[in-house]
């Protein structure tokens, strides 16, 4: 058998005055695919970093084949000291690599390798990581959850390039189909320690299940004979007790083990307040356009939802799934055609980038919208603390600032704040983001037992296979089109998966099978100015709105006008400059969302 090219040998690692790990292994031969996986917190990003060698163990060792050449993507990497694009990528390959390679992956992320570092987007610079590791093709690649910020066809792109490589892979990732796709063997971390099956993450649930079942029969064996053992101390030791020693001594080492043992973390429960049922038609569009300026982002459209669907909205960052969602929950009025909303609609809405946490907020405020201890849930008064704990909060988190948490933990967050406002209708942009794989099984759960209308954007296919009865996909040039089934379904119906933008179905047979994500319009941040803006507009639009609606009940009074003519007129007035306002306001919040997803693209 070959030596290992890396390995780790009986890692240790104490954070604080607890182990995060303790004798951890990682072996890693040549071309091998580990799956590298474990709970949020559990220490896999660690474990790569001391396989990087970019962190030193409490204890243990680590080996790494002299000759052999290893690359290491971060979750958020550092581009500073380098001018443009090229010049990272470029710093990353040694004398025998070739330099085209470079440009060429560059160019196939959508990148054009001038851009300045100091302007990339969080995407951009997760891209230009990419294509520095990819570009020397080592000998290990060590990548940290690879597909954050990217769209579908960038992943799919990824998927492609990374089984035509030869390198060996470890991979942390939360996206099953793509662990699923490119591994061969998994490595588990679970409290503290690694476990090691030689198949891929297709097999590795089942096999973890079955795992802790046995653990739980075993730590049900262990407490039913510490019980034997007490009785047998209550009624049997006194005349025997020189000779049974050995008997006291086993039952203190039984109570030893049950006090060092560590049971499995424990999942999210989720649970979501259900509201009245809605009426059994809940959206129906029909050939709704919505343009800004010369560019068409929906075009002629038409759909119906129905109370129970569960619709995916799919496409490239940049398409427009959020203006679509905006145009279909009413939010937004289309520039042509009509959208009708049911009837006893009561929406939830987890947004994606979280913009309704005040990151100065705490915890409990968020949870229970302030000055209270408790939230009802179903028509039940609960405790903000017993709810916090379902998703995996502490107590003493109740008064932390919400902009002091990590990513995973926002949206935990806005996830349990969403889930918990009665609801028939649940809008869910990228709930996946930054959640674990026993995290996303419950969610998916929540979703199936859930007697409302779903509507879900997202770039994780396994999820829609699981959750969606039909798929809504940007096709390009403003079309969009739905299909019965899963994202796994559409494709075999529709012939191909997600596009990148530009990449229009009209193109001939052999320049589709080349990925061709598209580049990026602008290579910049959001201004100061464009940021307040993007964040403020709603609150003006829903103030807008609230006035119209003020302005429109007093219009609606039959002898308003002939009691006051002049207030007539002058409402009247008022309500037309609120409308324009209001159209002008939604505009231009077009206008940033779309700059923003294409810049974060």
């Amino acid at each position: 058998m070959a030596a290992p090219l890396l390995s780790l040998q009986s890692i240790k690692l104490i954070v604080g005055s607890q182990p995060l790990l303790d004798g951890a292994e990682l072996s890693v031969g040549a071309g091998e695919r580990i799956a590298l996986v474990g709970r949020n917190g559990s220490g896999k990003s660690t474990l790569l970093k001391i396989a990087a060698g970019i962190l030193e163990s409490d204890g243990g060792e680590r080996f790494f084949q002299p000759g052999a050449t290893v690359r290491y993507l971060p979750q958020e990497p550092d581009l500073s000291g380098f001018e443009t694009v090229l010049d990272y990528v470029e710093d990353g390959l040694q004398g025998a690599d070739d330099p085209y390679r470079a440009q060429y992956l560059i160019e196939q992320l959508g990148l054009t390798g001038a851009e300045s570092t100091r302007s990339l987007s969080g995407g951009e610079a997760r891209r230009a990581a990419l294509a520095r590791v990819l570009a020397p093709e080592p000998d290990v690649l060590l990548l940290d959850e690879p597909t954050n910020h990217l769209d579908l066809p960038a992943i799919e792109w990824l998927e492609r390039e990374l089984k035509s490589l030869k390198s060996a892979l470890v991979l942390i990732s939360h996206d099953r189909r793509f662990l699923s796709d490119l591994t061969r063997a998994t490595v588990w971390i679970d409290r503290g320690e690694t476990r090691r099956i030689e198949q891929g993450f297709d097999r590795f649930e089942a096999w973890r299940d079955d795992f802790l079942e046995q653990e739980e029969q075993a730590q049900h064996k262990l407490a039913r004979k510490i019980v034997a053992e007490e009785h047998w101390v209550r009624y049997g030791v006194t005349a025997r007790r020189k000779r049974n020693m050995r008997r006291m001594d086993l039952l203190s080492g039984l109570r030893q083990q049950v006090r060092d043992y560590r049971g499995p973390q424990g999942n999210v429960k989720l649970s979501v307040a259900e509201g009245k049922a809605s009426g059994a038609l809940v959206v129906e569009a029909e050939n709704v356009s919505k343009a800004f300026g010369d560019r068409v982002i929906v075009r002629d459209f038409s759909t119906r939802i129905m109370r129970g669907a569960r619709v995916g909205i799919v496409g490239p960052n940049g398409a427009g799934k959020t203006t679509l969602i905006r145009m279909l929950t009413g939010e937004m009025a289309p520039d042509r055609g009509t959208v009708r909303l049911g009837t006893r609609l009561e929406m939830a809405v987890l947004d994606q980038r979280r913009a309704s946490l005040d990151p100065d907020m705490t915890l409990k405020d968020v949870l229970t919208g302030g000055g209270s201890d408790t939230l009802t849930i179903n028509g039940e008064a609960k405790h903000v603390i017993g709810y916090m704990k379902e998703f995996l909060f502490t107590p003493e988190q109740a008064r932390t600032a919400v902009g002091k948490l990590s990513g995973g933990e926002r949206n935990r967050v806005t996830l349990a704040r969403a889930l918990s406002l009665p609801s028939n209708v649940l809008v869910l942009d990228e709930p996946t983001n930054d959640l674990d794989l026993e995290t996303l099984d419950l969610l998916q759960e929540m979703i199936a037992d859930y007697d409302g209308t779903v509507v879900v954007v997202s770039h994780d296919r396994d999820f829609l296979d699981k959750v969606a009865t039909s798929i809504i996909v940007a096709e390009g040039d403003g079309t969009w089109n739905e299909y019965a089934g899963g994202y796994a379904d559409m494709v075999a119906q529709r012939g191909a998966g997600v596009e990148a933008r530009g990449a229009g179905r009209s193109r001939p047979a052999r320049e589709k099978a080349e990925p061709a994500p598209a580049a990026p319009q602008a290579r910049r941040k959001l201004s100061f100015k464009e940021k307040h803006a993007l964040e403020t507009l709603p609150k003006t639009m829903d103030s807008l709105r609230a006035t119209m609606g003020n302005l429109q009940e007093k219009l609606d009074d039959t002898g308003f006008y002939t009691r006051d003519p002049e207030g007539f007129a002058k409402a009247t007035e008022d309500y037309t400059a609120a409308q324009e306002a209001l159209t002008r306001a939604e505009d231009e919040w077009l206008e940033l969302e779309m700059l923003r997803e294409e810049l974060e693209g």
